[in-house]
């Protein structure tokens, strides 16, 4: 060997050293520039060796030096979340070796982090099997991600989840359940309500699983009503940087980003394919550099993001009443707004599930309720100008023609806000509705007590108006199985369904519990299976 080859093969050394070191010490950004050096270096070494009979122990020195700085380097970058770079890099790896155990164990975990559970296993195994000199703690890691993938992978094949003892043990915060992203029987198409929309394929009974996915950032927080919007705002910047960050380093997740609609010329977008969203897609993930349209991410984001207050009661996710939080879930965007929605959304940690909340024909379009639909239509009215639609639901439609033909509504709004008693709003609206021949009589008292729903709480609520008005008031679960059933269920609903139910001293029978355990499904989802979970919540809901 000349002495300059050593000289440079001891800054080699050298190099390598400093790129463990930053490593380490957790600073990935300046270990990934010095591996890059290390690397190239490397690289230009072994270019020089014509032959690899030429000198084959130094070959196969500088081959192995460079097989574990690629591995490092791949690690380095996906603690900064830079997984395609990351993944080329554990490819490089594993040409120079293919059963690198430090390599596949990295490609396994990037594969698992992007949901390629089945990809994911299969690294594992390789780690696992064409190995012969790793130790046992390595056996019990391998082993672990392995239970893992398989439990994901059936959970994104199957649509089986079960929060049963999340529920049980107190939702505990740093127990999370571990969750697959699932797609279940749904399209997306072109939709009569706007733009395009999430249809279902087949059938779906309340409290089935539509999907489960996973957000491209969320930002989180506790607000007290003296900080005022500037929190929120805060808030808001922070997580537009965090969707930024993720547009420039992912260019799949980036160009499913660009997918969603910035509000205007809803009519010329396309309609994608369901399967792009699939977990198992790999379509777009690549190295390239991404300089993603800032402007462009603003208008989707104001368009697409959700909020996580009304998303479930703070009280049954055992958070502070003033927590508020805000995400983008790209699959969600695609549900349009209804005032008798079919579906109800869960979080649980960046996860979001969305279940069907009444019976869901096949080829009906999946439907959220952006605002809170147990309001009047004026309300409604107003808030669906603050969202840029006016809504055409079929509750809306039906109401509108009411007041316009009965002026019997306009003045019960009217007592409304003199103050009437509330009692005697109530009789008013049940004997209206008897009058006025409503054509789907279940259904339509429903909308009206939906849109009354203030009134009926607060008498329920009040001894007095009770004693006063007996029987011309109906049984609180009858209100709420009228109103669950024409607009959806939710935490208020169930409340006034069990509440009633107790109170009335019929809730021991056998009927009745399943009456409660099925509107707590229709709330909470079937992903709650077992009776004694349900019923957890159903305690916490009346408290």
């Amino acid at each position: 060997m000349k002495i300059d080859d050593e000289e440079e093969e001891e800054v080699m050394q050298q190099i390598r050293f400093k790129a463990t070191e930053l490593l380490l010490r957790e600073e990935y950004k300046e270990s990934i520039q010095v591996y890059t050096q290390f690397i190239s270096l490397s690289k230009n070494h072994l270019s020089k060796i014509t032959s690899k009979s030429e000198n084959p122990d130094r070959f196969n020195k500088l081959q192995k030096t460079l097989c574990l700085a690629l591995s490092n380097r791949a690690e380095a970058k996906s603690k900064i979340r830079h997984f395609a770079e990351s993944l080329e890099d554990c490819n490089a790896a594993l040409e120079i070796e293919k059963t690198h155990f430090k390599t596949l164990v990295c490609k396994g975990k990037i594969l698992l982090h992007l949901n390629q559970y089945a990809n994911a296993s299969n690294c594992f195994q390789s780690g696992l099997h064409d190995n012969d000199s790793i130790q046992n703690s390595d056996i019990e890691m391998i082993n672990g991600f392995l239970n893992r993938c398989k439990k994901l992978e059936y959970q994104s094949r199957t649509g089986v989840f079960d929060l049963s003892d999340w529920v049980i043990n107190g939702f505990s915060k740093d127990q999370n359940p571990d969750l697959a992203e699932f797609t279940g029987p749904i399209e997306i198409k072109k939709s009569e309500v706007s733009g395009r929309g999430l249809f279902t394929t087949k059938n779906v009974e309340a409290g089935n699983l539509l999907f489960v996915t996973k957000a491209v950032a969320t930002d989180r927080g506790i607000f007290l009503p003296e900080c005022g919007e500037d929190s929120k705002m805060v808030m808001w910047k922070d997580f537009v940087e965090k969707v930024v960050d993720v547009s420039t380093k992912c260019r799949k997740t980036y160009d499913l980003i660009c997918r969603l609609s910035t509000g205007e010329e809803e009519e010329v977008l396309q309609v994608p394919a369901i399967s792009v969203f699939r977990p198992d897609s790999d379509e777009f993930l690549s190295c390239e550099d991404m300089k993603p349209d800032v402007a462009k991410i603003l208008n989707i984001l104001d368009v697409n993001s959700l909020t996580e207050e009304d998303g479930i009661s703070a009280k049954v996710l055992g958070k502070n009443s003033d927590y508020y939080g805000v995400g983008l879930w790209i699959l969600a965007s695609f549900i349009n707004h209804s005032c008798e929605p079919n579906a109800r959304r869960l979080h649980v940690g960046d996860h979001l599930l969305v279940h069907a909340s009444r019976d869901i024909k096949a080829g009906e379009e999946i439907l959220f309720g952006y605002f809170d639909v147990l309001t009047p239509l004026s309300k409604r009215n107003e808030m669906s100008k603050t969202w840029g639609f006016h809504c055409q639901c079929n509750r809306c439609r039906f109401e509108r023609d009411m007041y316009n033909r009965n002026q019997g509504l306009n003045e019960i709004e009217i007592l409304l806000e003199c103050g009437s008693d509330i009692g005697n709003v109530i009789v008013r609206l049940e004997e209206g509705m008897k009058r006025w021949m409503l054509k789907g009589e279940k259904r339509e008292k429903g909308y009206l007590r939906a849109s009354f729903w203030r009134v009926f709480s607060e008498a329920y609520q009040s001894e007095k108006s009770m004693q006063r008005w007996g029987r011309r008031i109906p049984p609180a679960e009858v209100v709420g199985e009228s109103v669950a059933e024409a607009v959806g269920s939710d935490e208020r609903v169930l409340k006034m369904v069990v509440e009633g139910l107790r109170k009335n001293g019929v809730s021991s029978g056998i009927v009745e519990m399943e009456k409660e355990m099925k509107l707590g499904r229709s709330v909470y989802g079937k992903v709650i299976k077992k009776r004694k979970a349900v019923k957890a919540l159903l305690e916490l809901c009346i408290c």
